[in-house]
Formats: C-alpha cells, sequence, structure tokens
C-alpha cells in the first residue's frame, strides 16, 4: 500500500467508524440517556455522543491498519482506549470545582481520589505503557508517554468552545501527515474521527467531552511518538507540560485563543449567538 493510500484509507475508516457509532449511539445511548446530556457554556443542552463516537472510530480505524507494526497499534488503541475510559469516568463522576492538576495532586496528597486523578494516574500510566511500546530505549520511552499523556491532556484543555478540540486535533495532525511512515497512518485516525464529529460540534448537537478529548489526544500523541527521534520528542513533552502548566492558570490561554488569525480559525462554522 502506498504511503499516501494508507493514511487517506486509515483516515476515512475513522470518519466512517464514527459516524456508524454516532448513529447508534443516538439511536440506543449507553446505560440512561440523560447520563450523556450536557449544558454547554451557552446554556444550551448537548449530547456526549459525539466523544464516545469519536473514540471508538480512532481506535478501530487504528487497530486495522495496514503497514503498522502490531506493537504499535496495540500501543496507540490501548492509549486511546485507557484515555476515553479515564475521560468517561470524569464525564460521569466529575465534580465542577475539582480541576487543575494542583488540586488532583492536592487531594492525592489528603488520600483523596478525584475523578482527576483517575484522569491524571490512569492515562499517565496508559501513556508510558503505550511508550515501552512505541520506543526501545528508556528515556525515549518516558518521553513518548509524556508526549502520550500529555497530547490527551491538551486536547482537552481546548474542549471549551464548539468545535475547538476538534479543529486542535485537525490543524495538529496534519503536519504529521507530510512524513509520511506509520506514524501519518496512525495520525490520520484522530483527524478522520474528528473530522467526523465536526459538524454537529460545531452547530452545538454534541461535544467531545473528556472522554472523546482525551481519547483523540491520546491517539494523536501516539502518532506523533511513534514518528519522532529524540530531539522532536523532547520539543513534544516541553510542548505539552508547559501547555499543561498553562491551563491550571485560569483565563492563560484566552490571549492565544482571541489572536486575530487564530479566531477567525476558532470560530469558522460556529454559530453567532449572543452568548459569544
Amino acid at each position: 500500500m502506498k504511503p499516501r493510500s494508507g493514511y487517506l484509507s486509515v483516515g476515512a475508516a475513522a470518519a466512517a467508524a464514527t459516524r456508524a457509532a454516532y448513529r447508534q449511539l443516538r439511536r440506543r445511548p449507553p446505560v440512561e440517556a440523560r447520563l450523556w446530556q450536557r449544558t454547554n457554556y451557552a446554556g444550551r443542552g448537548v449530547e456526549l455522543y459525539g466523544g464516545l463516537a469519536a473514540a471508538a472510530g480512532a481506535a478501530t480505524a487504528m487497530a486495522a491498519a495496514r503497514g503498522v507494526s502490531a506493537r504499535a497499534r496495540i500501543a496507540a488503541v490501548g492509549a486511546a482506549l485507557a484515555a476515553g475510559a479515564c475521560g468517561a469516568y470524569d464525564d460521569q463522576k466529575g465534580v465542577p470545582g475539582e480541576r487543575g492538576f494542583a488540586t488532583h495532586l492536592r487531594a492525592l496528597r489528603e488520600k483523596r481520589l478525584t475523578s482527576g486523578g483517575v484522569k491524571l494516574l490512569g492515562i499517565g500510566a496508559a501513556g508510558l505503557a503505550a511508550g515501552a511500546l512505541l520506543k526501545t530505549r528508556p528515556l525515549d520511552q518516558v518521553l513518548a508517554g509524556v508526549v502520550i499523556a500529555g497530547s490527551a491532556h491538551a486536547v482537552n484543555l481546548a474542549d471549551v468552545a464548539p468545535g475547538r478540540a476538534a479543529k486542535a486535533v485537525i490543524t495538529a495532525g496534519l503536519p504529521g501527515l507530510l512524513r509520511r511512515g506509520p506514524g501519518a497512518v496512525l495520525a490520520s485516525a484522530p483527524l478522520g474521527a474528528a473530522a467526523a464529529v465536526l459538524g454537529d460540534d460545531l452547530n452545538e448537537r454534541t461535544m467531545l467531552g473528556d472522554a472523546g478529548a482525551h481519547a483523540l489526544g491520546a491517539a494523536l500523541g501516539s502518532a506523533l511518538a511513534l514518528a519522532d527521534g529524540r530531539t522532536a520528542l523532547f520539543l513534544h513533552a516541553a510542548v505539552v507540560v508547559a501547555l499543561a502548566a498553562a491551563g491550571d492558570r485560569a483565563g492563560a490561554g484566552e490571549w492565544f485563543w482571541t489572536a486575530p488569525g487564530v479566531r477567525r480559525l476558532d470560530t469558522w462554522g460556529r454559530p453567532a449567538h449572543p452568548f459569544g
């Protein structure tokens, strides 16, 4: 299979699987439908099925991807599903006032396990396990784990406005397709899944939620880690750590989202209404 046809077919498979899962989840919601309903920033009711569907679609496409070793596929699928499961737990059990690394670490010191603490420990462990499969040298394995877990967290930080997190996945992942190779093939899965739910996300019918944002971020991080050499791993790890630190400070990223060029991309396709 040629490199371009490889990542195009995986991206298309992820999009198709995501749409199929989304339709099925809307017809037959897991557990009770009310558990997957939320009120967004504009006071509108949205559901979380898009995130669950995107996680399932990306994982399915990566599992079946040709041109990628079994170890890499296991690592990427495992990281995405583990991150999605931890995110889904937080979607259901999260307390609005308990946000940020500092809050969850303080709770752990007090011997309390918050839903965010579950994410911190679970996604961190999944990232390190995936890194151990993707890389051979110990330092590279640790850096890969940081990139995977940090990417999951970074995408989740963006999930505060319709379509923002999905656009972040697509924008961050597109350059990886230019590198070709197995990393590009894996990267096309979260891109395809994000693109499949972008329209519904923008129109405030669904949202990624913690489950979808973390799963797509972990999948993208796995693709980056697979393709990166040590220097690129260091750079990507530094970026996601910096984003995590900034995310712990209220309003720290608003200057970025309001920059002229970024704001145009961020608001593209989003219906205008009095709430911003």
